[in-house]
């Protein structure tokens, strides 16, 4: 069993050898096997990147993500764009029944409302909003 100090060095490396993401930016802590990112990154994509990285190490007991998205400027959205840019990203996969499923944005926050009839059109319609915010 690794110590926390050993499992951290193992988080730090696995960040720097991620593409895309900028391990300057995250701190990480460990206790108990517990891992904690916090910091401040440029996009979703990035957040996402670094959590993939630190779950498929072994020794990770559980994650803490205190890790928080600041766009660029330019790149801020409105609600109203996000629910824009969800409604799209569901009617341009052809595996949603996009009319079925009713979008709800709070804060920044989607929700995903309605029936399906199978689990992979369930799941192509929360991918969808996943590569939607990239």
């Amino acid at each position: 069993m690794k110590s926390d100090r050993e499992l951290q060095i193992d988080v730090l490396d696995e960040l720097s050898w991620e593409p895309g993401v900028n391990p300057t930016d995250i701190g990480t802590t460990v206790k108990g096997g517990v891992v904690t990112l916090a910091g401040t990154v440029d996009s979703y994509a990035e957040k996402w990147a670094a959590e993939r990285a630190v779950k498929r190490l072994p020794g990770v007991k559980a994650l803490v993500v205190e890790v928080q998205v600041k766009l660029p400027g330019s790149s801020e959205r409105t609600d109203a764009d996000i629910a824009r840019a969800a409604e799209n990203a569901l009617v341009w996969n052809v595996s949603v029944p996009y009319d079925r499923i009713k979008v709800t944005v709070e804060n920044g926050r989607i929700t995903l409302e309605g029936e399906v009839d199978w689990q992979f059109q369930r799941s192509a319609a929360e991918e969808a909003m996943n590569y939607r915010r990239e």
